[in-house]
């Protein structure tokens, strides 16, 4: 796993380890957000084999010599650091990740698992978005992946079985939690400030998947055989067609489940461009007994316990270790990590 001291690796971890007991499970990270630590009751790397540290930009192709399959999580993840750290995003999100990738092949890796997104698709005004409808990236994370599912493509062949889940927007809870994330952002302002200010109009479409499903999915992924579920690549949608919401819907939902949380909703505000409904008929097509189980109520109640349990009533969490972008900023001004993203001290 490739990223596994992160916000979905954290689960990812123990998820596999429960699904597959006896396999030797390698971790690879470099460490940004290994402290970042919420209400766990143990070091989810406790279930991992062996933990290597390192940048994604400089793996040791030795690490790879057994491995059967890659999960490659690492990414700067999400739009805000993608603006930050343009180039760095498409270093790490599309050139690490394909020489991962051609490493991982020359290796005989059997398995390649890669974590894309349904960001992809940017703005479509109509209809829900298939895997064979064109793509309209509008941010520098969503083209690194977009760059990212090319590289893999190219390089697809029968000995290594390539699949690209382009996930829905990822929520829940973790041991490694993140607030900048649109659920996860309203439960943190209904829980702290007691009311939810959507800075839209409220009208934006988003997919949804819990982190939980996520898991779900990565281990279809892989297992997948390749001769029934889209040949040896596949780029797939992966979520539920039951998860597309209105961002406004999203804060609603909230408020019902946290009493007194009022919502305000920017009906002046410019819309935001970032709006698409998405199809996952494919998905369910190929992985029926891996369909998203939690549902968006579920999400919340254990954002809402999880965070309670942590006594979460930061006012400014906007400006805390739960923003990613805030970590890296403060690693940055304190002398540990370089504009490029690499460890100084």
């Amino acid at each position: 796993m490739a990223g596994n001291l992160g916000y979905v690796g954290s689960v990812l971890t123990r998820h596999l380890r429960r699904v597959f007991p006896q396999a030797v499970l390698a971790g690879f990270d470099n460490g940004y957000f290994a402290h970042c630590i919420t209400n766990a009751r143990e070091l989810p790397e406790r279930h991992v084999n062996v933990q290597f540290w390192g940048d994604i930009r400089d793996i040791d192709p030795r690490i790879l010599d057994g491995v059967d399959a890659v999960v490659q999580l690492s990414a700067v993840s999400n739009d805000p650091m993608g603006n930050r750290f343009e180039s760095v995003t498409h270093a790490i999100n599309y050139e690490a990740t394909a020489s991962l990738a051609a490493l991982a092949a020359r290796a005989g890796v059997k398995r390649f698992v890669f974590a894309s997104s349904c960001s992809m698709y940017g703005f479509a005004e109509s209809g829900q978005r298939k895997e064979s409808d064109a793509l309209n990236p509008l941010t520098a994370y969503a083209r690194s992946k977009v760059a990212g599912e090319k590289a893999l493509a190219a390089m697809a062949n029968g000995r290594m079985v390539v699949t690209a889940l382009r996930f829905a927007t990822a929520c829940g809870m973790s041991d490694r939690l993140r607030l900048d994330l649109v659920l996860n952002d309203f439960v943190a302002c209904a829980l702290a400030c007691g009311e939810i200010t959507v800075l839209s109009d409220g009208t934006p479409w988003r997919p949804l998947i819990d982190v939980k499903d996520m898991a779900r999915a990565i281990e279809w992924a892989l297992l997948r055989d390749p001769g029934a579920s889209g040949g040896a690549y596949l780029a797939v949608n992966t979520g539920s067609d039951d998860w597309n919401y209105q961002v406004k819907d999203l804060a609603s939902a909230v408020a019902q489940a946290i009493p007194g949380t009022r919502v305000s909703i920017g009906e002046s505000a410019a819309p935001d461009p970032r709006s698409y409904r998405v199809d996952f008929a494919l998905y369910r097509s190929f992985a029926p007994r891996h369909q998203p189980q939690v549902s968006l109520a579920q999400s919340i109640r254990e954002l809402k316990e999880g965070m309670s349990a942590m006594g979460f009533a930061d006012r400014d969490f906007r400006s805390s270790q739960f923003m990613r972008l805030k970590v890296l900023e403060r690693h940055i001004s304190e002398g540990r990590l370089g504009d490029d993203l690499r460890w100084r001290a």
